[in-house]
């Protein structure tokens, strides 16, 4: 084409197809090694003792669940790790009182305080769970009681004015009560951990093991583990959530020790001059803290002092992420509509 002449409509169309040049992407800059010999103290290491001292003002909560037949010790055995009365005991059925047709959640709120810290504890009974002759899908109202409170947690964080602390009522720990039989798991124990550890984090324990012999107990607490592993149980701590080798190492010296075989008592004896927990026996006393005579000790730093950080964090970004991930798809990625939201519009014209 000669100079001079209009621009075609092609040459347009030619000039339009032209892309413009994008802007290169940044390239984020490679963070520089510092010499660990800092010039002088800078004070991170403060962070410990603000938060420390953030959750002595705020407290923090914790929510535990206990599940098994009756007779097997839970209350006890809670208050005995608790050193308080945080769990009422069952009064034993007598031909006047019906035995519940249906499994039952009592959940009982306490504020406990050690050291300037405060702990909200919340203890989860289901009474009634195992105790029918016919005990089908008995562990469908714990595990609907489990997805209300992740439900409920979901809709606060939702809100788009939302509370600058959202109350956590999810259960962090559920403590499944396992009968000292010797021989094997029943069905029951089997189903009921099948369907709930994949929602909340079960720690098994043997209840009442004084009933066993040593021997006994270490073939019984074999056949378990076996049991479990056979059906594809998990139970906390899980394996697939190590975080690292120091994590699995501690966590596989754990495992190999569950379940956990314990004797609760909220009684106290003189034994060589010092006042224990224990149950007395007529050959004499059962100290529950003694590693020698049960587990109980083991069970007890492992729930409180080493991974109760670490049973509230699995709940968090595990069990309820799982639950929160599925209800936003199958709300199609939109928040649950709460039941006031949905009262407020069933009542505009």
């Amino acid at each position: 084409m000669s100079k001079g002449l209009p621009e075609t409509r092609t040459d347009a169309a030619m000039s339009e197809l032209v892309p413009e040049p994008r802007p290169k992407p940044a390239v984020p800059m490679k963070p520089v090694s510092i010499n660990p010999n800092l010039l002088g103290y800078i004070g991170i290491d403060t962070i410990i003792e603000q938060m420390r001292k953030k959750t002595m003002k705020t407290g923090f909560d914790f929510n535990i669940m206990v599940v098994g037949q009756s007779g097997l010790g839970k209350s006890t055995l809670v208050n005995t790790l608790f050193k308080s009365q945080v769990s009422r005991k069952a009064s034993s059925w007598n031909r006047e009182e019906k035995i519940p047709k249906t499994v039952e959640i009592k959940a009982i709120g306490h504020v406990i305080e050690e050291g300037g810290v405060k702990m909200k504890l919340t203890v989860i009974d289901t009474p009634g769970f195992g105790d029918q002759i016919n005990n089908e899908n008995c562990w469908e109202p714990i595990e609907k009681y489990i997805n209300e409170q992740y439900e409920k947690f979901l809709k606060e964080e939702v809100n788009i004015a939302r509370k600058k602390r959202i109350p956590d009522t999810r259960v962090h720990c559920c403590l499944y009560f396992i009968s000292p039989t010797g021989h094997s798991l029943r069905p029951l124990d089997l189903e009921f951990m099948k369907h709930l550890s994949k929602v909340v984090n079960i720690i098994p324990v043997i209840a009442k093991a004084d009933t066993m012999t040593l021997e006994e107990k270490s073939e019984f607490k074999q056949r378990v583990r076996k049991e479990l592993e056979v059906n594809g149980i998990e139970f906390y701590p899980q394996k697939e959530f190590d975080e690292d080798l120091e994590d699995k190492t501690e966590n596989d010296k754990i495992r190999e020790s569950m379940p956990f075989a314990v004797v609760g008592s909220d009684k106290e004896y003189q034994v060589n001059g010092k006042r224990v927990l224990g149950r007395k026996t007529p050959w004499g006393i059962i100290e529950v803290e003694n590693l020698n005579h049960c587990e109980f000790a083991l069970l007890r730093d492992f729930v409180i002092r080493t991974h109760l950080q670490d049973l509230k964090e699995v709940t968090h970004n595990i069990h309820y992420e799982t639950y929160r991930a599925k209800r936003l798809n199958d709300n199609g990625g939109l928040p649950p509509v709460s039941v006031d939201t949905e009262e407020s519009h069933d009542s505009n014209p």
